[in-house]
């Protein structure tokens, strides 16, 4: 029996039990903080080797003989490109290494079609309207990209196994203004889904209004397992030999950086295309950059080395993440026993838990966990404009604070969920 089904008598009676409860935490001034996918002090303190790896003047130069703390090397250094190219699945040719934050270089990259176009076709610009496909639950920092630029972001349903394909399909085919969709393919943020062989080939053989319609194929955690099963450590599918085998080649943008790998505020990131594309980018690139950071370039290179080092360092990130995933479904499970109107998700990998609450109570859940000492995410984050149609998703983000912290955390926001849960029941009640 769930919450819905107490009397209005029992209701009213919990929920001043769940508001005296609560009132204890507040007591406490709590000051805790689930709201974005940070690294902990402890992931960041693994790659703590990293900062002295290079040990003087003549130990600066990449494998090519160039000196990294001079000017030069537009698309990175090789040895950097190959270590980008294991977290993009692609060729080291085609990796461009920019610098900290892929999300500059999807900024950049939209940014270039908009002025100039893709490939000799129309800039974006003259277009009227220009739309993108918004997968959700989903990023808000992608979806804050494309609004930026006065495109108007379509929310396209979320499977087990990836975007509602038929969604997609109908609208790609049906209007020349939409260039192109968000994607998270391996654990996306943030619902832990990824996805299956057949959606990524519906992505690459999409029939498409636009000729210059682009997938942004934000790999962002493509290595970051919670568990080192087998099955979760496979490849998936590559979209850029889909969309060759499509006969569309340059349809695909990837992207992928060492955030959540090494430092967060000082890793690599890359972008992986078509040779066409990359000529492309790089004669864009080239009136912008001299080159990125090559020393920091160098020192990920020297520490990571190779696929099987950054695997044996990502098993060390998930020896951290993994008690507190697992945590947040303990106290979930426990906590939420028998309150009814709510799921999560239950990611084997990436940064974050989908919290699905009853329906209209998520911006009241965040409220009150903020009154009570407790930041999350804002409600509603999780779809373009801010705009949850049933103020239903929550994203959990459970990395950044230590066991103990997430431990009362959590209780408070299952507090949250019970009390705006019992609230919106009482509400409804009175006025139907």
């Amino acid at each position: 029996m769930g919450y819905a089904d107490l009397s209005t008598v029992d209701l009213t009676a919990l929920k001043v039990e769940l508001e005296d409860e609560l009132s204890l935490h507040r007591a406490h001034d709590l000051t805790l903080n689930m709201a974005r996918g940070k690294p902990s002090a402890a992931q960041l303190d693994l790659s703590t080797d990293m900062l002295t790896v290079l040990k003087g003047p003549d130990d600066c130069f990449a494998e090519s003989g160039l000196d990294c703390r001079n000017y030069g090397g537009l698309e990175g250094i090789d040895e950097a490109r190959r270590l980008m190219a294991i977290l993009l699945d692609d060729k080291m040719e085609n990796v461009i290494v920019g610098g900290n934050s892929s999300l500059t270089l999807m900024y950049s990259a939209i940014g270039r079609f908009y002025d100039f176009g893709a490939r000799g076709s129309k800039p974006w610009h003259r277009y009227d309207k220009v739309k993108w496909l918004c997968p959700v639950p989903g990023y808000d920092r992608h979806f804050a990209i494309t609004e930026s630029f006065g495109f108007e972001n379509i929310p396209v349903p979320m499977n087990e196994d990836g975007p509602d394909m038929d969604v997609v399909e109908r609208l790609a085919a049906s209007d020349a203004c939409i260039k192109g969709i968000w994607c998270v393919p391996k654990y996306s943020n943030p619902g832990g889904v990824t996805y299956s062989d057949e959606v990524v080939r519906r992505l690459g053989f999409l029939r498409c209004a636009a000729h210059d319609f682009r997938i942004f194929w934000d790999n962002a955690y493509s290595v970051h397992h919670l568990y080192d099963e087998p099955e979760q450590q496979d490849q998936l599918l590559d979209i850029a030999e889909v969309c060759k085998a499509s006969g569309n080649p340059n349809r695909y943008v990837k992207f992928a950086s060492t955030s959540k790998v090494t430092v967060a505020g000082a890793g690599i990131a890359a972008m992986a295309s078509s040779p066409d594309n990359i000529a492309e980018i790089k004669e864009r690139m080239s009136i912008a950059t001299i080159g990125g950071d090559k020393l920091n370039q160098l020192r990920h290179a020297r520490f990571l080395k190779d696929g099987d080092a950054l695997a044996a360092h990502m098993s060390k990130h998930a020896a951290i993440l993994r008690p507190k995933f697992e945590l947040v479904e303990k106290k979930l499970s426990e906590g939420l026993a028998g309150v009814g109107g709510c799921s999560w998700s239950h990611p084997r990998g990436g940064y974050f838990v989908l919290f699905n609450a009853p329906n209209g109570t998520a911006k009241r859940i965040v409220q009150l966990a903020r009154q009570t000492g407790v930041v999350l995410t804002s409600a509603g984050a999780t779809w373009p404009g801010g705009n949850d149609p049933k103020d239903s998703d929550i994203r959990i983000a459970p990395s950044l604070p230590p066991i103990e912290e997430l431990d009362v955390a959590l209780d408070v926001f299952c507090g949250c969920v019970k009390l705006a849960y019992a609230e919106s029941l009482l509400i409804d009640r009175l006025t139907h």
